[in-house]
């Protein structure tokens, strides 16, 4: 009889540990956005036409933030989501969307991986 009621109790303290690491789901969810940023700075390098000195390739640019209880991921150049899109003058050259799509079950796997490990 003793045998049940301790798998009870090992069954409520996996479920204490879960609840306590989802609790904290911005935890969680940040490690799939530094998995997704770390394979945005992978993509290959178009060429550049700028041959400044002090350039930094738009690729090198993305990062993440954290706004409120979300996260944004974007570029430090202000000329990113023009690219991304594109504009009335030119056509869209995706980043983020390809990348994400593509590896999108990837960063789910981190997540859960956090989760329950």
């Amino acid at each position: 009889m003793s045998n049940m009621y301790d798998g009870f109790e090992e069954l409520i303290g996996d479920l204490e540990r879960y609840i306590a690491k989802v609790e904290k789901s911005e935890d969680i969810i940040e490690v799939g956005v530094k998995e997704f940023v770390k394979d945005l700075k992978k993509l290959t390098k178009p060429m550049s036409q700028i041959h400044k000195d002090n350039y930094t390739h738009l690729i090198y640019t993305f990062s993440y933030r954290k706004k409120g209880k979300e996260f944004e991921v974007g570029w430090g150049k202000y000329y990113g989501p023009m690219v991304e899109n594109g504009t009335n003058k030119m056509t869209a050259r995706t980043h983020l969307r390809p990348c994400f799509e593509k590896n999108k079950n990837k960063y789910y796997s981190k997540m859960f991986e956090e989760i329950f490990y």
